[in-house]
């Protein structure tokens, strides 16, 4: 048994294209694609804002500690003359190393002045039973240490009253840095910067490969390339179903 399949051909050649974008579609797709754009350039944005912080890291000057609290010299390269309080470190929760979970160990530094800063020595591992919080093994005598000057460091999300420190427990464990509560633990005025010790320096711990930002301005990047491709992705949806086929014998579009 033969299928003649001419007549079918014949008819699907004269069927003619023609563009009838319908407006709900219209609307609803453009508007689509203008907030992917949008997302798009603030990615862009952000990569830029991200490339310059990095730019001013890996430029930063070295220079005397006094002088870059006063001028306010983020990423500068300095050093402290002093000695660590051996009883009493902040632990800022919720750090992942290698894929562990762990805490930054922030202890006061006591300045040849008198006058105290935050220094960050890095990383350790968090017990599994959070009952128990991890050693910092910590010296008083003087030294000299070196780092990077910036700004507090980040933590998670502030939960209630659970960031409410003591004077009388350490160390003590926070999931959010507040300056003022330390200030009020510890009893006294901190500057409001951190020393990020040097990872050569014998009195730190792991994870101090410091960096400008845990994010580089290459992932905005990749960012801003999805956002882009997606409003494209709307584009070709949206003409894609607004091109329609016609039979010759039925009425032209508009007609």
């Amino acid at each position: 048994m033969r299928i003649d399949y001419s007549e079918s051909v014949l008819r699907k050649a004269e069927e003619k294209m023609y563009f009838k974008p319908s407006i709900k579609l219209t609307v609803i797709l453009l508007a689509l694609a203008l907030v992917f754009i949008r997302l798009g350039l603030w990615q862009m944005d952000r990569k830029t804002e991200k490339q310059e912080l990095f730019d001013q890291f890996g430029n930063a000057q070295v220079m005397p500690l006094q002088q870059a609290i006063q001028t306010e010299s983020r990423f500068a390269r300095v050093e402290a003359y002093g000695r660590y309080d051996p009883e009493r470190h902040v632990l800022l929760d919720n750090k992942i190393l290698n894929g562990r979970a762990g805490v930054h160990a922030l202890t006061p530094f006591i300045l040849s002045d008198g006058t105290h800063l935050l220094v960050n020595r890095g990383w350790l591992p968090m017990p599994a039973d959070r009952r128990t919080l991890p050693a910092v093994p910590t010296d008083n005598r003087f030294r000299t240490i070196r780092g990077i000057l910036n700004r507090p460091p980040a933590g998670g999300p502030q939960v209630g009253d659970a960031d409410v420190l003591v004077q009388d427990r350490w160390p003590q464990l926070v999931t959010y840095f507040e300056l003022d509560s330390i200030q009020a633990a510890l009893g006294t005025a901190l500057d409001p910067w951190v020393l990020q010790l040097d990872e050569r320096d014998e009195s730190g711990f792991a994870g101090r490969q410091w960096r400008a930002a845990v994010m580089g301005p290459e992932v905005h990047g990749a960012y801003a390339l999805q956002w882009f491709s997606l409003a494209l992705a709307s584009l070709v949806i949206w003409l894609t179903l607004s091109v329609r086929r016609a039979r010759p014998d039925s009425p032209a579009p508009g007609n």
